[in-house]
């Protein structure tokens, strides 16, 4: 069978979840028997988001060959079994670069290089190269990034365009818009989305489908209207109305409106009958809790939606394997310093989280949250720059080591118990040059890690550049600081753990990248029970 390919636009506004419903679409063509491949095309000219800060654009999702992608591989992960690699994201920036480098080394023998056919072709290649990852891809959905109109994505529009005119009978277009209801007036206007659809008509892309991003269910004659001036059958008309209780009902709604049968259809793919009920007992869950668990997560960018998107997800799996409703309190880390009291500032959750980042900001409240949690016997989890807030803190307060500290907070600091790694001291760009991808970690017997995984030898996906220094392994060991993974043929320290605690546990790695609402994390599963028990003792 010929591969398929699903393409996905956006219009009206960003934001409005393309993403999010390109995996909720490639989840339920999964549940057909297809084999899928996930592709996110993104306008912007960064080569990857690794060097953008999470206010700008969210969590940096690594995949296990060290890509450093875009979030909505997070969205393709947790609800498809899609190979992810650096073939699922392509930026501008990348595809510039390679063009570029092409005619530096005379490849275009003297031609003019044009965004077309130069800059189209490549976007093209990328597709094809998605693929052919592995064999044996039915679809490839590619999601195109920004919203239709935008100067940036224009390229990518045009080369969707020459892909469907090459293999016409392989392609469906899929549009997902914003419905905006008008309070003032009492109406839902049809209008924006009947702009967006004529822009990309003028593109020369006509949609096969149109999903309605709305805020209440639409009436049948909004989806008439929006068929004809949209130009597309009335069951090609699919509402996204916002969910109650959950992100993982978005699937079940899609599907309750046929939009899999109809793709089906559309591409003459094998249309089977779909088992979803592993995702009704998800939102059976949900609407059903034994109770609420609360977990506090204390980082720089709290209030960002997105920069922690994995994480949180990842905590909620955990939640919904134990039966329980997940409860975030979220703590700026910068801000707890100015308290007389780090207790009084974030006390009355059953456990907490110190997520990854980068610098100094936050770095005393994260030292003192790791400080609380310890000396009150409170279930702890650090991911990254959590685990060396926990070791730093240990390192000061447990081993009598006051200037304790990491190199990345102090260059100066003469007790480095954390340090840079040995291949990072002579890097000089910022992009692309952490230590990036799946390592394997050895487990110590005995200890919180070696249960949760129950194997000796794991593999989890890395971005740092700093390590613990195995200099304070000997004398922090004294003291009850557990290395309880070590890196696969190594020393550097993977998991660290903290004796004679209920559950204090730091990993160098993040978890969050492999964890499904099928299939939770081991470390965010216990984490959370390690956190209802805590709120049972209470």
């Amino acid at each position: 069978m010929q591969t398929k390919f699903i393409f996905v636009t956006g219009g009206v506004c960003s934001s409005l979840g393309k993403g999010l419903t390109a995996a909720a679409i490639g989840m339920l063509l999964e549940k057909k028997g297809l084999q899928v491949a996930m592709l996110k095309l993104d306008p912007y000219l960064n080569v990857d988001p690794g060097t953008m800060s999470p206010y700008q654009h969210g969590e940096v999702y690594v995949t296990d060959d060290g890509a450093e992608t875009d979030l909505d591989l997070g969205h393709y992960y947790r609800f498809t079994n899609s190979p992810l690699s650096a073939a699922s994201n392509a930026t501008s920036g990348q595809i510039y670069n390679t063009v570029i480098r092409r005619e530096r080394q005379g490849h275009y023998l003297g031609k003019t290089v044009q965004v077309i056919p130069h800059i189209t072709d490549e976007i093209k290649q990328r597709i094809i190269n998605c693929a052919k990852q592995t064999e044996n891809i039915d679809v490839v959905l590619v999601e195109i990034g920004g919203t239709v109109g935008d100067i940036e994505s224009l390229p990518f529009m045009e080369a969707i365009r020459q892909f469907r005119n090459d293999h016409p009978s392989q392609c469906i277009n899929i549009h997902l818009t914003y419905v905006p209801y008008l309070k003032a007036a009492g109406e839902v206007k049809t209008k924006p989305s009947q702009h967006s659809v004529q822009q990309l008509r003028a593109i020369g892309i006509f949609p096969d489908i149109i999903l309605c991003r709305c805020e209440m269910s639409l009436d049948e004659d909004v989806k008439a209207k929006l068929s004809l001036y949209c130009n597309v059958p009335r069951e090609a008309v699919i509402e996204e109305v916002d969910v109650q209780h959950s992100i993982y009902e978005v699937p079940l709604h899609l599907h309750e409106q046929n939009l899999d049968q109809m793709i089906c259809r559309m591409l003459h793919l094998t249309d089977k009958k779909v088992n979803l009920s592993d995702w009704e007992k998800i939102l059976n869950t949900l609407r059903n809790p034994k109770g609420t668990v609360t977990v506090g997560l204390v980082g720089k960018y709290v209030q960002h939606q997105d920069a922690y998107k994995s994480i949180l997800e990842s905590l909620a799996h955990g939640a919904l394997a134990a039966g329980y409703q997940l409860e975030i309190k979220r703590y700026e880390s910068d801000k707890l310093i100015h308290n007389n009291s780090v207790k009084e500032a974030i006390e009355g959750c059953d456990g907490y989280l110190v997520p990854g980042g980068f610098g100094e900001r936050g770095w005393m409240g994260k030292i003192l949250t790791a400080k609380y949690c310890r000396e009150s016997k409170i279930p702890y989890f650090g991911i990254c720059l959590g685990m060396q807030v926990m070791a730093v803190e240990f390192a000061r307060h447990a081993c009598n080591i006051p200037e304790a500290n990491s190199t990345e907070i102090d260059p100066c600091t003469p007790h480095p118990v954390i340090s840079l790694l040995s291949e990072q001291r002579e890097v000089q760009d910022m992009g692309g040059t952490m230590r990036l991808g799946n390592y394997n970690c050895t487990l110590k017997a005995g200890t919180h890690a070696r249960k949760a995984y129950g194997q000796d030898v794991i593999g989890e996906r890395h971005r740092h550049r700093f390590e613990f220094n195995n200099e304070y392994k000997e004398l922090m060991e004294k003291h009850g600081f557990v290395v309880a993974g070590t890196l696969d043929e190594g020393t550097l320290c993977e998991i660290a753990e903290i004796k004679d605690h209920p559950w204090m546990v730091g990993v160098q790695f993040h978890p969050e990248f492999k964890s499904k609402p099928t299939d939770p994390h081991p470390l965010f599963r216990d984490f959370i029970k390690a956190t209802i028990a805590h709120k049972e003792r209470k």
